[in-house]
């Protein structure tokens, strides 16, 4: 949708501005090239152009805000522990790569997008994980859940991690030999 609409007022500018030149140098016999764009010389009352000052103004701000929107952001945290031995400071990303690591390793299994969020004492996991359309869902699951999180809940020394997985499915590893 975005990219449609940034399109179409594309375009519309462009002939726009293939208009006025064509105008310009005469090609549009209709239109007198030397004659004024809009009838009468009086400049409007100062509040229009004030009007149009702060319309231009505010239609700078939006564009501004629109550009910033287009710039990707990872939010990426940090987890801290301390003790008496010395603190610790790890990025959830960091220890989310081994576990997504081993889930891709997985037979059936082609790619696997692991998100750590929340706070070290009650962390919660995100997997989205991209099955060949052959893979034994179930297998996968019951894999991740007897031997991926266990480790990993230790490592993190949370026994109480929640994970949510996503299954998103590709054509078989056969399927795609054919093509």
């Amino acid at each position: 949708m975005n990219r449609f609409l940034l399109g179409l007022l594309g375009l519309v500018l462009m002939l726009a501005g293939a208009f006025a030149l064509a105008v310009h140098f005469g090609y549009v016999r209709q239109m007198d090239r030397s004659a004024a764009l809009l009838p009468g010389t009086a400049l409007p009352p100062t509040w229009v152009l004030w009007v149009i000052a702060a319309a231009a103004v505010l239609i700078a701000l939006l564009c501004l805000r629109w550009l910033t929107a287009q710039i990707p952001r990872r939010k990426v945290a940090a987890w801290r522990w301390a003790d008496e031995a010395g603190a610790t400071r790890i990025t959830t990303a960091t220890a989310a790569a081994p576990f997504a690591e081993e889930v891709t390793a997985y037979p059936g299994v082609r790619k696997v997008e692991a998100a750590l969020t929340g706070p070290h004492t009650a962390p919660r996991l995100a997997l989205v994980v991209r099955a060949h359309g052959d893979a034994d869902l179930r297998g996968i699951r019951r894999r991740i859940d007897d031997e991926g999180l266990p480790r990993l809940r230790e490592a993190l020394g949370t026994p109480d991690l929640h994970a949510t997985v996503e299954f998103r499915m590709s054509p078989s590893k056969a399927d795609a030999r054919v093509h």
